[in-house]
């Protein structure tokens, strides 16, 4: 299976996310679709030829191989991985529809825009993200619940038991390399759940940011309704802009004094 198409597909979310989105995105790509691709692939390649029961019944071998892997653990990760996956579009999905509808408001209001920026998460694209991540969790969770009972646990016996018809009597029936399985088989399981944890992280990070934001809203109306119903009236100017300059008043009788003075001695003479 190619993976680089969905690869490029998805590193433009990255351009839509958190930081916690980001992150997730890295691990699903490096802990699970690359050790998926190169490793797990060719790990279980040989499940269905090197599965051996100490019986030469024709057919016991295929219903015992049936019964103890009804469905390829490299089919049931390859499921996985594009359901988990998937969610992410339908944010790409929505941030397209914004700028599409964008563009035609440009077209018919003279260049003013609908949206300041398409991508931010408000309003419809804030609930579309946090489904996404919602679906992403959930998909997850249902995959590790399916896998851990159709496998009774995360472990694969070295030695089963089976005693389905055609076969005459219980047969003892052995697969290849099961230490190696099993330790895919974990690192797999402890991916996913890592992811799972990194996307309620991201759910705690959107709602808490949010309601953060409301009460802010919230308060900031609170205050306003205050003031206005508390609204004082208007303070009268100070009583130093009423007040006479002492030192105007002396220069002007100063002046007066020296006009007087100036008459007398004049008249004297």
């Amino acid at each position: 299976m190619n993976w680089s198409g969905l690869e490029s597909l998805l590193s433009g979310v990255n351009k839509y996310s958190t930081a916690f989105g980001r992150i997730w995105l890295s691990m699903v790509f490096v802990f699970r679709v690359l050790v998926f691709v190169v490793a797990a692939q060719r790990v279980w390649g040989d499940e269905s030829k090197d599965f051996v029961c100490n019986t030469r019944q024709p057919g016991c071998t295929n219903v015992c191989y049936d019964h103890i892997f009804p469905i390829s653990h490299i089919r049931l990760w390859a499921l996985q991985l594009i359901f988990v996956t998937c969610p992410s579009l339908m944010v790409m999905a929505h941030v397209k529809y914004r700028e599409g509808k964008d563009k035609k408001y440009v077209a018919l209001h003279n260049g003013s825009h609908l949206y300041a920026n398409p991508g931010k998460k408000r309003g419809g694209l804030w609930w579309t993200y946090l489904l996404s991540l919602v679906f992403k969790a959930g998909f997850d969770i249902a995959f590790l619940y399916i896998l851990f009972r159709i496998y009774h646990g995360y472990d694969l016996p070295k030695l089963s038991k089976c005693q389905l018809e055609p076969c005459p009597n219980t047969v003892d029936c052995f697969i290849s390399r099961p230490t190696e399985k099993k330790i895919f088989m974990l690192f797999m399981v402890i991916s996913s759940a890592l992811c799972i944890f990194m996307c309620f992280c991201e759910m705690i990070y959107l709602v808490g940011k949010r309601v953060t934001k409301l009460l802010k809203v919230r308060h900031e109306n609170e205050r306003l309704i205050f003031a206005e119903q508390h609204e004082l009236t208007n303070i009268a100017p100070p009583r130093s802009t009423y007040r006479k300059d002492p030192t105007l008043g002396s220069t002007i009788s100063l002046s007066k004094r020296d006009k007087a003075q100036e008459i007398g001695a004049s008249t004297t003479l």
